[in-house]
């Protein structure tokens, strides 16, 4: 089989955090080898010993231009997760040249959450053997991977607002090997259900419609919680909401506050490589009429029943 490979970026060494342009950071703490890998939107990879200087971009997402993606599919919010030896490549993928649907003004490209898998952290990443996970007319995106209390896994992903007009967060159940999904997707909740995001439109102010982001983790008492990302009015926001179950099946309950500082969003939980909790997410900002995207780091305390964010960390 045939894979799509584009030339490679320019190579930049010893670069601050601060000094990347990224949106939705995801990083890996690598214990095999000592090493932080972090992806994001672009699909691209910036490795760091130290979480201080970094070294990227690298390309290791190999797509198979035959397939539903095309030649050169969009990645957005890359994640990678170890699981049973292996590595997983959690990303949204766009075709803009397949157009799937029309809402109003919103013409919906072909874009869905896929799965690729690699035997390093580090990739290459290529295809497994299904060519889908998620119905063709669906456009989704910001999958996740979690493995719930029937030791099972499954991918948690959005079913975006510009098609439902009300944003989902759900579940579909997946192979053993990640390879493919079993069944069909189940609703979590909507982003209506949240009381935090927020929009104003004809002097109205109602639910917003977006659902982003979303990462599930579990507190120091073992409550499972969800962290995703939605708008209050033009400000980037994210939010958290806690199973009252412990499983994906919830019922989600929403925290009535924000966890994060205006401007801060799609956010993920990692471990340094000596054991400190540490969240990761982007800033989002409209600069000199351009929207500018940078990873952030903020401390968290996940010792209790909730989970609480700190100061920005400075490694």
């Amino acid at each position: 089989m045939l894979f799509a490979q584009n030339p490679g970026p320019v190579l930049r060494v010893d670069v601050p955090l601060d000094s990347i342009r990224l949106s939705d950071p995801f990083i890996l703490a690598d214990q095999k080898t000592a090493t932080y890998y972090m992806t994001g939107t672009g699909g691209m990879m910036w490795k760091s010993r130290d979480l201080k200087k970094w070294t990227g971009p690298f390309k290791v997402a190999q797509t198979d231009p035959a397939s539903w993606m095309g030649n050169n599919p969009m990645i957005w919010a890359a994640e990678i997760h170890p699981y049973q030896g292996k590595y997983y490549y959690f990303a949204t993928f766009t075709n803009r040249a397949v157009k799937i649907d029309t809402v109003g003004k919103n013409i919906i490209e072909r874009r869905a959450c896929h799965i690729l898998v690699g035997d390093k952290a580090e990739g290459p990443y290529v295809p497994m053997k299904d060519p889908t996970y998620l119905p063709a007319s669906m456009p989704t995106l910001d999958g996740t991977l979690w493995v719930d209390t029937d030791g099972k896994p499954y991918m948690v992903y959005c079913y975006e607002w510009l098609q439902n007009e009300n944003g989902t967060i759900e579940k579909i159940a997946l192979k053993p090997d990640l390879s493919g999904s079993v069944g069909k997707g189940k609703l979590l909740f909507r982003a209506s259900d949240s009381p935090w995001s927020r929009q104003t439109e004809n002097g109205k102010t109602g639910p917003n419609k977006v659902t982003d982001g979303p990462y599930l983790f579990r507190t120091g008492s073992g409550r499972l919680g969800m962290i995703w990302t939605s708008w209050i009015d033009d400000v980037y926001t994210q939010g958290v909401a806690y199973s009252k179950t412990g499983s994906l099946d919830g019922p989600w309950v929403h925290e009535k506050a924000p966890i994060t500082p205006p401007n801060f969003g799609h956010g993920m939980l990692f471990q340094t490589l000596s054991g400190k909790w540490l969240m990761s997410l982007h800033s989002h900002k409209s600069l000199g009429g351009r929207t500018v995207r940078i990873p952030h780091l903020f401390a968290v305390d996940l010792t209790g029943d909730q989970l609480v964010v700190g100061k920005p960390y400075k490694p």
